[in-house]
């Protein structure tokens, strides 16, 4: 079975950095688009960036030029600099394959003033 693994979450001051990490495992072949998603308190979940099997990206406004999605095979990583109080959300990597859309099960990031 298709399974996501997160990680690298965690507290960081504003003005720092994290990168996080979804290894996805459970199929053969490529995935069609592997991306990330936040969510925090109160909110709707919203996307933060993605990237398509043929390597094209795409981001919220709001993250553009602070945060770079890439992937290595089947691994998806999102590199956040200069993060802000506002980036604080539970972090959810999705993949899209032919067999359909997965989701992780979230990684915790909050950024302190």
């Amino acid at each position: 079975q298709v399974q996501l693994v997160e990680s690298g979450g965690g507290l960081v001051q504003a003005g720092g950095s994290l990168r996080l990490s979804c290894a996805a495992s459970g199929w053969i072949g490529s995935a069609n688009a592997m991306g990330w998603y936040r969510q925090a308190p109160g909110k709707q979940r919203e996307l933060v960036a993605t990237i398509a099997s043929g390597g094209s990206r795409d981001y919220a406004d709001s993250v553009k030029g602070r945060f770079t999605i890439s992937n290595a095979k089947n691994t998806v990583y999102l590199q956040m600099n200069s993060l802000q109080p506002e980036d604080t959300a539970v972090y959810y990597c999705k993949v899209v394959l032919w067999l359909g859309t997965y989701w992780g099960q979230g990684t915790q990031v909050t950024v302190s003033s």
